[in-house]
């Protein structure tokens, strides 16, 4: 069955360049509609501009795609509010939300100004969620919705240099794994990517090696994210890593601990001799939910219920 969009709306943010510009592209040959955003910042988030959106945007229409540029910041409430109004105001509606956008400011944590801290997860973190807020109710209204979340590997295992990164990127999966039980109902459904890219982000930190570029190139990530924007995907809360032509699912496991009799006094001594069995995840699990893990935690006590 082949994916196309025809009549869709998609807004992705931080579209002028990198993943976000092959995800609009991509989206765009399939036949949605573009809502093309970018502030147009350096890296790390410094300047603006408004030509990144418009060769995009103007690339799109050169090809006989529909697409509009978008210049507001994700990272003020009416900012994000301003992208989604362009949505409605150029095409009535929105069915594809990508919070792609991002900047770097990297340094170790005791050397990071606490405002290169703050602005990465105003910029991460707090777009996803402003972007997210104004989607929603057109999404709800209308029964329908697929939004891709983008976390990195830096924020699932942890990357030196990187704590506000890592810090905001895995706040975005505790976002979706909370808001995706919310909205399940209304037929809209969420999902997280962690690409692996060498993009204009990527090459200022310097992780990958020259000679790997080529084989690391964003369009090998969007077959992934253009499906789970689909009516193909009927998944939701699952986190990806995609790179290189690699997929892979991430999950967050729980093992089988060690369970001691609350009567008992457990002193930190037990927990010593018992702590490398309390770590072990050989049988770990995953749950669908807070409420499902929390029933395993004080399942005797359920079972032993009057």
């Amino acid at each position: 069955m082949s994916i196309t969009f025809t009549g869709k709306v998609a807004v992705v943010t931080g579209a002028g360049h990198g993943l976000g510009k092959s995800y609009a592209l991509f989206l765009a040959s399939r036949g949605a509609r573009l809502v093309v955003n970018d502030f147009g910042g350096s890296e790390n988030g410094a300047g603006k501009s408004q030509e990144p959106a418009k060769r995009v945007a103007e690339f799109i229409r050169d090809k006989g795609g529909v697409a509009v540029p978008n210049f507001d910041s994700i990272a003020e409430p009416l900012g994000a509010q301003g992208i989604v109004d362009d949505a409605i105001k150029q095409f009535g509606t929105v069915d594809i939300l990508i919070n792609n956008a991002g900047i770097l400011r990297d340094k170790t944590f005791l050397n990071m100004p606490q405002e290169d801290f703050d602005e990465v997860l105003k910029v991460h973190l707090m777009g996803s969620v402003y972007v997210t807020r104004a989607a929603l109710p057109i999404m709800k209204a209308k029964a329908y919705g697929r939004i891709v979340m983008t976390t990195s590997i830096a924020g699932l295992f942890g990357n030196f240099g990187q704590t506000n990164y890592s810090t905001a990127k895995m706040g975005i999966v505790g976002f979706m794994n909370a808001l995706r039980l919310e909205v399940e109902k209304y037929n809209i459904f969420i999902n997280t990517v962690a690409p692996l890219a060498v993009t204009r982000l990527a090459k200022g930190s310097g992780i990958f090696p020259q000679e790997i570029g080529s084989l690391l190139r964003p369009g090998l990530v969007c077959p992934l994210v253009v499906y789970l924007c689909s009516d193909l995907c009927r998944t939701s809360g699952d986190i990806i890593c995609a790179g290189g032509g690699y997929f892979a699912r991430a999950q967050i496991l729980q093992g089988p601990g060690v369970r001691f009799d609350p009567k008992d006094e457990i002193t930190p001594e037990v927990i010593a001799e018992n702590y490398e069995s309390i770590m072990n995840m050989e049988g770990a699990i995953s749950f669908l939910d807070a409420r499902e893990s929390l029933q395993v935690a004080l399942r005797p006590f359920l079972e032993h219920a009057p």
